[in-house]
């Protein structure tokens, strides 16, 4: 039997045999490459082998057009890169990288052989993110040179890499890898062995979601995707992301998770199984949650369930002046849209002093946006203009439109509602900004349940593109019609959605936020990890403990505690973690502590 695992495995590891040839294998080999590493390619089919050897060929050769490379640098990284179909040329390797198709059985065939063909001082790594590599490393004569390697897609482009030790694992061989990784230029974070590890383990449940969110009929697939692209800066949305990830591929990682976690949020959604089993497993078969041009295309074509352009809904009323009922940040947001696209706008507080210091707020920032050329001065001085305070309600008498913005107690707004229902003309658009609550329920705090809806605008309303249209269940047809249409004409993106908490949004990101906070309290990654994770893996603008922070612990426990007492998933419990935060008065930037501290202004 070889010698155990030096606890000082080289410190350079220079040779490193990446197994498995595919898109992942293959931009895995560049990175060490181009890192100066020598890379010994192994696959079984001399033809991935060979369309590697082209891959890298080609991704040189335009990084030489863009001036990234020399010639004599590329002549060097191609030099560094030999394919082989045997798994005996990994003989002399420092590291190897397994990147074989996601089966525990062939992982394992291909682990056991390296026992017999490597130096016992080399390093094993899989590239699994769905599979149990604490299971691989056991199988192995030295599991303490075992760990989980996980690039993601494309690794030549892609920051993140996720080390992934195991309780076999030496931390020797964790410390020589992740040294290696920050060698070349990537992100290295630390990660303990379960399905998904971080980047994954969050990012899946959240896709999950929206899988089984386009599968009840609560919202189209483009409405689904555009909120989450919109509403929280995403580069794609989750259908989107499923198509190009591969519909069997998640099905395959949330099985793994559910298997772990035995949460039903991982508990693999049924389209999932029925789409992958059809084999429209996404792009890859040119067709998934979309239709695309062909397979391996990335080009979205019409099909039998692309919305129509010319809405094909009821004809809308007429809108031209809006009502605006608060004082805070959000209502002076929306005064300032509705202005700005033209329209007179009653700006109307709980006293004139509040609402002539709302409209002083929405002064300010038309002021930022001409210093910033965004705006002329004579655009803002007339958008101003368009805005009358009130003190009092009574002002509504012949607005078109009324939206309150107000506090998110469900009491009040149903007073409210009582009465604008009797101070507001006949046929006017009555409209919430709720985010939480039910639209329903204002609804029916007034005679003409028909005319109310919701408008969700997202933070802040001049920058968002986003507005959730709310229709309930008591809601007209032409109503709906109206407030899509005001949507366009405000310049905003409307997306459909039913009367149910969280509506799509706050639905499917504060899931994920509060299954990030369980993962901090299991003591499974730092804080810091899981918020590098997400934005360099995930492609998420901020981390999730960044956003909670900045969104408001407490709000942000409001939020989970409704969609928990809606949908009853114990999976959406809120995390202890955050109770307790939000009971100590932390509640993120705005008390200067939250799951970080701040300096206080």
């Amino acid at each position: 039997m070889a010698a155990p695992l030096s606890d000082t495995p080289p410190l350079s590891l220079n040779t490193v045999a990446v197994i498995g040839l595919g898109t992942m294998g293959t931009g895995i080999a560049e990175v060490l490459a181009r890192g100066g590493r020598e890379v010994i390619g192994i696959d079984i089919s001399e033809a991935a082998a060979s369309q590697a050897n082209a891959a890298l060929e080609a991704s040189t050769a335009r990084a030489v057009e863009r001036e990234r490379l020399t010639e004599q640098e590329r002549g060097d990284v191609l030099a560094r890169f030999r394919t082989f179909t045997d798994l005996q040329a990994a003989a002399d390797a420092d590291l190897v990288i397994e990147v074989a198709p996601e089966s525990y059985e062939i992982k394992q065939q291909i682990f056991q052989a390296l026992d017999s063909i490597v130096r016992p001082d080399t390093i094993l790594a899989t590239g699994t993110n769905a599979l149990s590599v604490t299971r691989l490393a056991a199988d192995t004569q030295h599991p303490e040179r075992v760990l989980g390697l996980h690039f993601f897609n494309p690794a030549p482009a892609m920051k993140l890499v996720e080390v992934v030790s195991t309780v076999l694992t030496g931390p020797a061989a964790a410390a020589a890898v992740t040294s290696l990784v920050a060698e070349l230029g990537k992100d290295p974070v630390t990660a303990g062995d379960r399905p998904g590890f971080i980047a994954d383990g969050l990012l899946f449940g959240y896709l999950n979601q929206a899988a089984s969110m386009y599968e009840a009929n609560y919202a189209s697939r483009e409405d689904i995707d555009a909120a989450m692209k919109l509403g929280c800066g995403l580069p794609m949305g989750p259908l989107e992301l499923l198509d190009l990830i591969g519909i069997d591929t998640a099905r395959t990682v949330l099985e793994a998770m559910y298997e772990a976690s035995r949460d039903r949020l991982h508990a693999p959604a049924p389209i999932l199984r029925q789409l992958s089993e059809a084999g429209l497993t996404g792009r890859k078969t040119g067709r998934g949650f979309y239709t695309y041009a062909e397979a391996g295309s990335a080009t979205v074509v019409a099909d039998a369930l692309t919305p129509r352009q010319d809405g094909g809904g009821a004809e809308g009323r007429t809108i031209t002046s809006v009502g605006v009922v608060g004082s805070g940040t959000m209502a002076s947001g929306i005064a300032e849209v509705f202005a700005k696209s033209g329209f007179s706008v009653v700006l109307a507080a709980r006293s004139d002093e509040k609402a002539e210091k709302a409209k002083a707020r929405i002064g300010k920032s038309l002021q930022r946006s001409v210093d910033k050329g965004r705006l002329t001065a004579e655009a803002a001085a007339e958008t101003l203009a368009r805005i009358t305070p009130a003190g009092t309600y009574e002002s509504f008498a012949d607005v078109d439109l009324a939206v309150e913005a107000i506090a998110e107690d469900l009491e009040i707004k149903q007073q409210l509602f009582a009465q604008l229902d009797k101070i507001c003309k006949p046929g006017a658009v009555l409209a919430t900004t709720t985010s939480s609550l039910p639209v329903v329920a204002c609804a029916r705090a007034t005679s003409r349940p028909q005319d109310v809806i919701g408008m969700h605008f997202f933070n802040p309303a001049p920058a968002m593109k986003l507005v959730e249209v709310v229709r309930t269940v008591l809601t007209a047809d032409d109503v709906h019609a109206t407030v899509r249409d005001l949507c366009t004409k405000i310049r905003k993106h409307p997306v459909d959605c039913g009367d149910r908490a969280g509506f799509i949004v706050n639905a499917l990101l504060f899931p994920y936020l509060n299954n990030a906070i369980k993962m901090l309290e299991e003591h499974y990654a730092s804080l810091d990890d899981i918020d590098t994770a997400m934005k360099l893996g995930g492609g998420y603008p901020m981390g999730p403990f960044e956003l909670l922070d900045v969104v408001g612990l407490d709000v942000s426990l409001a939020i989970e505690r409704v969609l928990h007492a809606e949908f009853r998933d114990p999976g959406l419990a809120p995390a202890p973690l955050l109770e307790h935060l939000v009971a100590a008065g932390c509640l993120g930037r705005k008390t200067g502590r939250g799951f970080r501290e701040y300096a206080r202004r």
